[in-house]
């Protein structure tokens, strides 16, 4: 048996010095605060079943989404890893955090804003970060913003420093650091896989959890779908080759202005993708291979969506279920060739579009009754494919800035005020819409859409770019780098980017100075393959971007 954890030998200080100062914890009742579960995922778009894929196979996660209130549009701030997770962790704005790559923290950068965990522990919550939370590296203070978020050291697999080694068994029977990496488990290094481990982790943890007098707050970051596609080969034969389409439009568009396509840098570089000559910055890559991507992609989903279900069911068996909270989204979405994209990196839709879905229990499901099992585990393998009917959804445009209010509301804390502009002298703000209202019960059809700001309505994405057109740091320019920022708003009837001069220095957007955009009309063009922006007015931006 593996020694215990930093993690877990911590958890049992700080739940010892909780259980002295208070006593033995009385029996739950219903004004107990309640847990909270956050489930982060990275690069998962939504092709789940619960979002209407008829391919996938994710029956744990539509599960969860059949007793939850599921987001049908819902948007990440920046389409990679650390200014997106930055943004909704602290409930601010890219522009805010001032983080466009993974070079600077916050706190010493922009401002010492409060994180959403940190609200949660200084209100009384024990919290525990397993896996892939906050980006690691300079973005997160080398220590996933320890100590101000955690209370016991975050939990990192041992595995994960393999996940871009040569661990990958090529034809020639050598071993290649791949993109396409399905694995004998048994035969990979130390046995097992980061997301395996992070499971078992978050596990033990719950374990502890169950007896504490304190609630507890547990966000548990899964590494896959991310690149490379490094998963346990069994789930390939979930998705035979013959059943894998095609994006259905692979082609670059005539009219994507060249500031907004990004090169796919990074899958360049993986020896199997190296071994394809591809020509920069188009491809393109061939038929028989983007199937094998697309493959690849959709078995790690089915992959992670097990890793989901043993978590869940673990709730079941600490009779958790009717005492936690559980969200469940990812840092933003993924191309799988559609516009001739494989990567983030972009405005679009695919890459910003996420899914989110929040299980409240009582408010979203019945509390479950002594004895019933609300999360048991499902396998994808099973003959049995039928997705569970899903729950409450709603059409509403939300952004991933709501997860901070929605999570505190939900819990039954105080909701940080709405920023002031600027905020950056303010520790707590949220600048993110709260959607409390959306879980009062009463569907779509009596709570028709009124707000009295149309702004709610909105949800804003941005990118950077360091030139007019692709080139090697196109996909991910440092800060110094960036010369033209692509701000974008999606509405219920279009996206508008508009790609305009940025000054590094002073973090200033000139919206004098437009370099392209893009204009796509979500019922007509719902792919936004078409971009009409010179056969508008062009240059007049909509009153959604004046400050």
């Amino acid at each position: 048996m593996p020694p215990p954890s930093r993690s877990l030998l911590w958890l049992g200080l700080v739940l010892g010095a909780v259980c002295a100062s208070r006593g033995p914890a009385a029996p739950g009742n219903a004004t107990d605060p309640l847990n909270v579960l956050l489930i982060i995922v990275d690069d998962l778009r939504p092709s789940l079943g619960c979002y209407g894929n008829k391919l996938i196979r994710s029956p744990n996660i539509d599960q969860l989404a059949s007793r939850s209130l599921l987001f049908q549009n819902a948007f990440a701030q920046q389409a990679v890893c650390a200014p997106s997770r930055v943004s909704f962790l602290t409930g601010r704005r890219p522009d805010t955090t001032r983080l466009y790559d993974f070079n600077s923290y916050w706190r010493v950068h922009a401002g010492n804003f409060s994180t959403i965990p940190q609200y949660f522990k200084e209100n009384g919550y024990v919290t525990m970060s397993v896996g892939k939370v906050f980006h690691p590296g300079i973005s997160s203070n080398h220590s996933d913003d320890s100590p101000y978020s955690w209370s016991v050291p975050p939990y990192h697999p041992s595995s994960e420093k393999y996940e871009n080694t040569k661990t990958c068994r090529g034809p020639d029977g050598e071993l290649h650091a791949n993109l396409l990496c399905p694995v004998d488990v048994v035969d990979v290094p130390e046995g097992t896989l980061p997301d395996k481990q992070s499971t078992e982790q978050a596990i033990q943890l719950l374990g502890k959890m169950k007896t504490s007098a304190s609630p507890f707050f547990l966000a548990v970051g899964y590494h896959k779908p991310h690149i490379p596609f490094r998963y346990p080969k069994e789930f390939q034969k979930l998705y035979p080759l013959e059943n894998v389409s095609l994006a259905p439009d692979p082609q670059v568009p005539a009219g994507l202005p060249l500031v907004a396509y990004n090169p796919w840098m990074d899958l360049r570089q993986r020896e199997d993708v190296q071994a394809l000559n591809l020509s920069v910055p188009y491809g393109p890559i061939p038929a028989d291979f983007q199937r094998k991507i697309r493959q690849s992609y959709f078995a790690c989903v089915s992959y992670l969506d097990t890793q989901v279900g043993r978590l869940l069911s673990t709730l079941d068996d600490l009779q958790l279920a009717s005492s936690t909270i559980v969200a469940l989204t990812s840092d933003h979405g993924w191309a799988l060739g559609e516009h001739g994209e494989w990567a983030k990196y972009s405005n679009f839709d695919v890459t910003t579009r996420v899914p989110l879905m929040f299980y409240v229990p009582g408010k979203t499901a019945p509390l479950p009754v002594e004895g019933e099992k609300f999360f048991p585990y499902l396998d994808p393998f099973d003959s049995i494919s039928e997705v569970p009917e899903p729950g409450r959804q709603t059409g509403d445009l939300v952004e991933l800035l709501s997860l901070f209010p929605t999570l505190a509301g939900l819990a039954g804390l105080r909701v940080p005020p709405r920023c002031p502009i600027p905020s950056f002298h303010m520790e707590l703000c949220r600048e993110g819409r709260n959607l409390l209202k959306l879980f009062e019960g009463r569907g779509e059809e009596e709570e028709p859409h009124v707000h009295g700001n149309p702004r709610e309505l909105i949800a804003y994405s941005q990118y950077p770019r360091p030139a007019d057109s692709p080139q090697w740091n196109s996909d991910k320019p440092s800060l110094e780098d960036i010369k033209v920022m692509g701000y974008s708003i999606r509405t219920v009837d279009y996206r508008y980017t508009v790609w305009v001069g940025f000054n590094p220095q002073e973090f200033l957007a000139n919206f004098s100075d437009i370099h392209a955009g893009e204009l796509y009309f979500v019922a007509s063009d719902p792919l936004q393959d078409h971009n009409v922006y010179n056969d508008s007015q062009g240059g007049t931006l909509p009153q959604s971007f004046m400050p």
